[in-house]
């Protein structure tokens, strides 16, 4: 039955039977649209025992420290990956998502600075919806946004308190910013870094590079995209800068009785501390959906998650070398994990075909795609994307 006319009203059961008319139109496509958003396949185990479980999703956040030491373990288990994964010592507990982590970071610079410099630059390799939301935040705090080709960056001004880098950038090149960040200390200059869990399993970890501050998604952790959301973001830090992080930190102590325990020993939201002593008052945490990280974690193990990446990767040089073979587009030489940049002069052309075989790729401009791999694509999603420039014709051999 349809409904078209609401004038009188629904029953509760005609009402459901209509938005099951609705969903049923919905067409979900295949994904390579990558910029921070990829599938996953969820564990069972994780899906039926936390995302499923009322014992967990009702849980928003941990305040009696007692009677939560589970949850608390688990949200420790998630600092302790970020740390391990980014190479710096201080994670929170989860942020809102990348987009706003960013952002955070951009006013942990001002603070650094005193606010005493007033200007934040942003490198044009960074994902747009990054770009956006740190402008947006940006005149909160009066600060100038500058967004500049990362060749382009400098620091003559001398009113620069950070500036934002992506790794590995949104169009998939991997780059080597030890120079960068070098050159950016020397004009005390704070950088943070952008990055993506998956890659950084086989990537130089930005710690290691210098970074002082490192944000992200974990979504791709086993937390499906859900049409954009929500995803747990994380920003990792040094100790030096642990007081103006925003969010909460799970710490061990000790009981009463001597016996180790959790407890949150940071929180810095102006619900828990004084207005005027708050670093944020947006840095929401998705605690079920970082715990969903952490366990997705623990379920593979580290060479379980590196397996997955070098898969992905796999993936996309696969497709990358039978691109060159097929010779009708170009596909850019530079060193990538999971996305492939091609120049072509028929972008749109090439994205509706993608469509009508129900497959979503990133148009960049009118002469640059990107397709971004991820841990579901399978062979046989590699030959389509191959008939798929090749106009139709059957995969190369």
């Amino acid at each position: 039955m349809k409904f078209n006319n609401f004038d009188g009203g629904l029953t509760e059961g005609q009402m459901i039977e209509h938005m099951k008319d609705l969903a049923s139109k919905n067409k979900v496509f295949k994904s390579f649209i990558g910029m921070g958003y990829y599938n996953t396949h969820v564990p069972p185990v994780i899906l039926r025992n936390i995302l499923e479980n009322p014992a967990w999703y009702t849980q928003y956040t941990p305040y009696q420290a007692e009677i939560s030491q589970g949850r608390l373990e688990s949200l420790l288990n998630f600092q302790t990956l970020i740390t391990d994964l980014t190479g710096l010592p201080m994670s929170n507990a989860s942020l809102l998502d990348e987009g706003t982590a960013a952002a955070e970071a951009m006013s942990m610079c001002n603070n650094i600075q005193k606010g005493k410099k007033k200007t934040f630059i942003i490198a044009s390799n960074c994902h747009p919806q990054t770009i956006d939301i740190c402008k947006t935040r940006a005149d909160g705090f009066e600060l100038k946004v500058v967004v500049k080709d990362l060749k382009d960056i400098d620091y003559k001004s001398g009113d620069v308190c950070g500036v934002l880098v992506q790794y590995p950038g949104t169009e998939g090149e991997v780059l080597d910013y030890g120079e960068f960040i070098k050159k950016a200390h020397a004009n005390e200059v704070k950088v943070v870094m952008a990055s993506d869990l998956l890659a950084l399993t086989v990537l130089k970890p930005p710690g290691e590079f210098g970074a002082d501050i490192v944000v992200g998604s974990a979504q791709r952790f086993g937390v499906p995209m859900g049409y954009g959301g929500p995803h747990a973001a994380f920003l990792a830090t040094s100790q030096e800068y642990k007081r103006m992080m925003p969010g909460r930190i799970i710490g061990v102590s000790v009981d009463s009785s001597g016996k180790s325990a959790l407890r949150m020993a940071m929180q810095t939201r102006e619900q828990h501390i004084r207005r005027d002593k708050a670093t944020s008052n947006i840095c929401t945490a998705q605690a079920l959906l970082a715990n969903m990280a952490a366990m997705y974690a623990v379920y593979h193990g580290p060479e379980g998650l590196k397996a997955i990446a070098q898969r992905v990767h796999g993936l996309a040089g696969v497709f990358a070398l039978g691109l060159k073979k097929l010779g009708t587009v170009e596909v850019q030489d530079h060193a990538f994990f999971d996305t492939v940049k091609i120049k072509t002069s028929n972008a749109k052309a090439i994205a509706d075909a993608a469509v009508k075989s129900e497959i979503n790729l990133r148009v960049v401009d009118g002469n640059t795609i990107t397709v971004a791999f991820d841990e579901t694509t399978t062979l046989e999603d590699v030959d389509k994307l191959f008939k798929v420039f090749a106009g139709g014709k059957p995969r190369l051999n």
